[in-house]
């Protein structure tokens, strides 16, 4: 049997998984099907009896005539699609190509804009304030600080088949207005939002009520600038909002924002946290813990690990359990100096833990291999580090890495007597990894005075090297 013999059918299975494939692997994913057409008159027949089977569509970029694209195709749906524009020279002809296909906007299912910048932006917007009936994923990337305000009247003010909504560098202050309309949005993403775009929380979660099928939404504004005024903020509501189907969450911006973001909603099914703070002295945390109590995946995180770099400090929290594995809660502190670093970090995990309290693994050290090395200063306070444990009652294992050891050790060699126990009193093993002949051994030393006095109390520690730890044994607990 040759393929010229397959039936119509067959070839339709075939030409599906072809479409797939192609769209997973090429450039221009969605042009797959014009090689199809292109075989024979019976290929190209049984392609075109099947748009929708083969979600057939054009794709219109900067570089392509949708002119000529019109006269050769039949009536499809259109993409709109200029990615990685930035590397190539922009001409009128590039602009005009894109106007003349949003001047379609019946057609449109898809756009995505990048590096736009502000003057083209703005013809871009001018032309898309009427309805877009078929849209289902819009994705705008700016290239220019100065990138115009979108009115309440783009798109017609409604976008009812949105799936998918992308803003970068964009100000759109009325967008809850339109989210009202989008009730089958899954993504939102609204990424370094201008402070001439600021939302307040109430307006953003005023919309969301009505997403009942959002499973992910980023918010990620430019500067601490944007925060909510302190005359204007209320008492939490007594109802909350529900985001049934919502599964990841990720923030950057102040603590207030986000005090005022988590009061009033709950996402039963959240798995993936991820939160981003500016440097700010306080961090008056009451709602998050809240929240976190709230949300089954986060009551069984049993593990942190605490990265210190020279910018910034991340906090993981995870788990291992087998209903939860994919389960994690990041935050990150945007803060140079590892006294302030500390600072925040002691104030932060002092709130969150109150949430937590399965935490039994905590890990200290650096993991990053990016440019800039660990900063660890000599003159930092003993009870600096030690305030930063205070909070991880419950925990049982503690790794340490690196330079993050010679600061903890002489911290913990302060513990004596009745303090033994002061701070992490239900811990068991102490793991040690990065430490090497000379300056290890000085390190090491302060450690085993503390393993003894918690031996003397009753409360025994084991103290064990990682992998390429030297100068180091395991104390029994007997």
């Amino acid at each position: 049997m040759t393929i010229g013999t397959l039936p119509d059918d067959v070839l339709l299975e075939i030409f599906d998984s072809y479409v797939d494939e192609f769209r997973d692997w090429a450039d221009h994913g969605d042009d797959g099907w014009h090689t199809l057409v292109h075989v024979c008159s019976r290929w190209r027949n049984v392609v075109f009896a099947s748009p929708r089977r083969l979600r057939l569509q054009l794709l219109c970029t900067r570089n392509r005539s949708v002119k000529k694209m019109l006269d050769i195709w039949p009536e499809l749906p259109i993409i709109i699609s200029d990615y990685g524009w930035s590397n190539r020279p922009k001409t009128v002809e590039n602009v005009e190509n894109v106007i003349s296909a949003l001047e379609l906007n019946d057609r449109v299912s898809r756009i995505n804009l990048h590096h736009v910048s502000c003057s083209d932006m703005e013809r871009f917007a001018a032309v898309m304030l009427d309805p877009f009936p078929a849209l289902t994923h819009l994705g705008l990337w700016s290239n220019d600080r100065m990138a115009p305000i979108i009115s309440d009247s783009f798109l017609g003010g409604s976008a009812p088949r949105l799936r998918e909504l992308t803003l970068d560098d964009i100000p759109f202050p009325e967008l809850p207005k339109l989210l009202l309309s989008a009730t089958d949005l899954v993504i939102l993403q609204l990424w370094k939002i201008p402070h001439s775009g600021y939302i307040s929380p109430e307006a953003i979660v005023a919309s969301l009520s009505a997403l009942t099928r959002l499973e992910q939404l980023n918010i990620h504004f430019q500067s601490p600038r944007s925060r909510p005024a302190t005359a204007s903020r209320r008492r939490p509501p007594l109802t909350r909002i529900v985001l049934p189907a919502l599964t990841h969450l990720e923030f950057i911006g102040v603590t207030e924002y986000l005090e005022d973001l988590v009061a009033r909603i709950d996402a039963p099914l959240l798995v993936h946290f991820s939160i981003t703070f500016f440097n700010q002295l306080v961090f008056d945390l009451l709602q998050l813990p809240m929240f976190l109590c709230r949300t089954k995946a986060f009551t069984v995180l049993n593990r942190t690990e605490v990265d210190f770099d020279k910018d910034f400090t991340l906090v993981e929290f995870s788990s291992r359990t087998e209903t939860y594995n994919k389960t994690s809660l990041s935050l990150t502190i945007l803060f140079r100096g590892l006294d302030w670093q500390l600072s925040s970090l002691s104030q932060v995990c002092n709130s969150i833990l109150l949430a937590l309290s399965t935490v039994e693994y905590l890990d200290l050290g650096c993991h990053f291999s990016g440019p800039y090395p660990l900063l660890i200063e000599d003159d930092m306070e003993d009870t600096q580090w030690l305030e930063l444990l205070h909070p991880f009652a419950n925990v049982k294992d503690l790794h340490l890495s690196g330079k993050v050891t010679t600061c903890i050790a002489p911290a913990l060699r302060e513990l004596t007597g009745e303090r033994v126990t002061e701070v992490l009193p239900a811990l068991q093993n102490i793991f040690l990894n990065g430490i090497y002949p000379g300056p290890g051994a000085r390190v090491v030393k302060p450690i085993r005075e503390f393993v003894a006095a918690r031996q003397l109390s009753g409360c025994p520690v084991a103290l064990s090297p990682r992998r390429g730890a030297v100068g180091t044994r395991k104390v029994r607990r007997g």
